[in-house]
């Protein structure tokens, strides 16, 4: 068998080309490939996205069997093109998006259903498919509903209805009683009912507008416990560590506690003698003042000494006084 040396470079290098031009395409369109890639696409048609994107996942029986790859508008609904690997889809299958998450989060639900398999090129039609109930245009509309009706009216019909069924048999009556009381009871507390749905209606707005700081939360506390994860064996080696420095710093402790003593009560001792002369320290840094400031004036003037004699010779009948020296002058 010849060696790379004794073969045509040339071969060498165009093989090895087309060899990595085979690896990069298969490694770009691996999803597309039908064996390891990611399954068949197909298509469905809603009446609308619901909050449904690129990613989301599709699911059979609650099982994640792919993922959404586009949603677009196709005039006046919207496509939804989903990727399928290892499961059955039948030309009857219904589609419909799901809430996946209290955030909001949503995925695509399949029930595959059918005699043949279904076409990838056909779209999965509007009538086969089924959207999400949104909560928050729930209460907006339950809002809006409210506020429309004239309660005292709708309690005068039902105090009329009471009235006219009055002859009628007991437990009629005592439903329509049931029904007169509770419109007086929504007629009495209409304002206060408006104002909790209108509250209810902007904490819905709020929470759908905080969404994507909820998700960001939620990622970001993901990505601290795997930091913290990540970082498990260094914190248990520091704490590990610190559980043995305490033990050698006890231990050594305990192996000079005999000399630790004895210099710990020389310097109570020490310390309690200088507290008990404070002020006579305190006196004695007083008076050296004034001493030492006389001597740094008296060998200030360099090589020479400046000297005060008093009453050796006596020229006057004052008594002698010694000069007043204040400050740095003599």
């Amino acid at each position: 068998m010849k060696s790379f040396r004794e073969r045509n470079p040339v071969v060498i290098g165009l093989v090895g080309t087309a060899a990595l031009a085979a690896v990069a395409t298969v490694t770009f369109y691996y999803e597309e490939l039908p064996v390891v890639g990611g399954g068949t696409t197909y298509q469905a048609e809603f009446g609308e996205a619901a909050g449904l994107g690129p990613d989301d996942e599709v699911r059979v029986a609650g099982i994640k069997v792919g993922e959404v790859s586009d949603v677009e508008l196709a005039g006046d609904r919207v496509l939804v093109s989903f990727r399928v690997k290892d499961a059955w889809i039948g030309d009857r299958t219904s589609a419909e998006i799901k809430i996946k998450t209290l955030l909001g989060q949503k995925f695509l639900a399949l029930n595959p259903l059918g005699g043949t398999d279904q076409d990838p090129d056909e779209p999965i039609p509007l009538n086969r498919t089924t959207t999400p109930y949104d909560v928050t245009q729930a209460f907006e509309g339950l809002s809006n509903t409210v506020g429309a009706i004239d309660s005292d009216q709708l309690a005068e019909s039902f105090h009329t209805l009471s009235d006219t069924f009055r002859d009628s048999p007991e437990h009629v009556r005592t439903a329509l009683d049931g029904l007169s009381a509770l419109s007086k009871t929504i007629s009495s507390r209409d304002d206060q009912l408006a104002n909790l749905l209108s509250n209810t209606r902007d904490i819905s707005k709020t929470l759908a507008n905080s969404s994507e700081d909820f998700e960001n939360l939620i990622e970001d506390g993901n990505l601290l416990l795997t930091e913290l994860h990540n970082r498990r064996d260094a914190i248990h080696k520091l704490l590990v560590g610190s559980r043995q420095l305490g033990e050698q710093l006890s231990g050594l402790v305990a192996d000079n506690r005999a000399q630790l003593a004895p210099a710990l009560e020389r310097l109570d001792q020490v310390t309690g003698l200088l507290r008990r002369h404070a002020a006579n320290i305190d006196k004695g840094l007083k008076t050296a003042g004034p001493y030492f400031r006389v001597v740094n004036n008296s060998l200030g003037s360099g090589r020479w000494i400046d000297n005060y004699l008093c009453g050796l010779v006596e020229y006057n009948r004052n008594p002698c006084t010694p000069p007043k020296v204040s400050g740095g002058s003599r």
